[in-house]
């Protein structure tokens, strides 16, 4: 089975391609945005502390997030992962290696989808306008492009500085389609 992690800006097509690929694989699709949307609908002070932090576009705490992906990579164990969202700070990229290495475990494929923040600000709000997602507002989407940039952009460097390798930078200007075909490409070469 394979293990990938997805990285790239809000809105870069990094849930997309994970689907995609999770279905073509039969890897399970581990993205934190919809583990927390869905946490989001329960009545509990979790979910009242999460909706508030999400709706200002802030990202949730590390240990919050560290605690959600370990419970669902215990589960899927044996038959591989694809992390979409997940890491963002390069305290939980040191989590999630401790953790693959506890467990003897690695990362296969790394992907970075990199987008620029103009191209990138259209697609969000014309997605909101599809799937009305609170998080997709002007001000919120600044707020997590400049999380991403402070944040996890360095994660996604340290990636490659230490996975050359197994990282592979992807266009996401590309249509769904290309972006998915360059994708296939890379995992069938290796």
């Amino acid at each position: 089975m394979f293990n990938i992690i997805f990285f790239g800006p809000p809105g870069a097509g990094k849930g997309t391609q994970a689907k995609i690929i999770s279905n073509l694989l039969n890897v399970p699709h581990l993205s934190t945005g919809d583990i927390l949307r869905k946490k989001l609908l329960d009545k509990d002070d979790l979910a009242s502390e999460l909706r508030s932090i999400m709706s200002s576009g802030n990202l949730v705490s590390d240990e919050i997030l560290n605690s959600i992906v370990s419970a669902r990579l215990k589960i899927e164990a044996n038959g591989g992962f694809i992390l979409d969202g997940y890491p963002r700070t390069l305290d939980q990229a040191k989590y999630l290696d401790n953790y693959l290495s506890e467990n003897s475990n690695s990362i296969d494929y790394i992907f970075n989808i990199n987008l620029d923040f103009k191209f990138l600000k259209n697609r969000i709000l014309k997605r909101s306008s599809e799937e009305s997602r609170e998080d997709d507002k002007i001000d919120v989407i600044e707020t997590r492009y400049n999380e991403y940039i402070n944040s996890t952009k360095k994660v996604s460097k340290l990636y490659k500085d230490n996975y050359s390798r197994i990282f592979y930078e992807i266009d996401g200007s590309s249509k769904i389609e290309e972006i998915t075909q360059k994708i296939k490409q890379i995992l069938k070469k290796t």
